[in-house]
């Protein structure tokens, strides 16, 4: 993965890092510990990862909730997705991109 403005990587062609006897190809995006890193370090794939997986762990939840209470099952929901927002906190991330975090933050389930 090569890293860089939109403007530097714009200007690179290589697409296949020969290794030895083999070529590597590069790719746009790397996963580290959970957290996805992109090319130009924008942290878009990483928001668009947690809020799949975000929005995953909650429809898994469906069959719990006739099982618990309202309040109960709200705890719940808390609990999955501040696990996941916590667990891969990031800081000086784009407007735009913490807004979609926070919806699912924000998101009342229909159960």
């Amino acid at each position: 993965m090569w890293l860089g403005s939109q403007n530097q990587l714009s200007r690179l062609d290589i697409v296949h890092v020969p290794i030895l006897s083999s070529c590597i190809q590069v790719q746009e995006t790397a996963r580290d510990l959970g957290v996805v890193i992109d090319s130009r370090l924008s942290l878009g794939e990483h928001v668009t990862s947690v809020s799949r997986i975000g929005y995953y762990q909650l429809r898994q939840l469906r069959p719990v909730a006739r099982c618990l209470s309202e309040d109960e099952m709200k705890t719940l929901v808390r609990a999955f997705i501040a696990s996941r927002l916590d667990y891969r906190n990031v800081f000086g991330i784009r407007k735009e991109l913490f807004c979609r975090l926070q919806s699912i933050q924000n998101l009342q389930p229909g159960w």
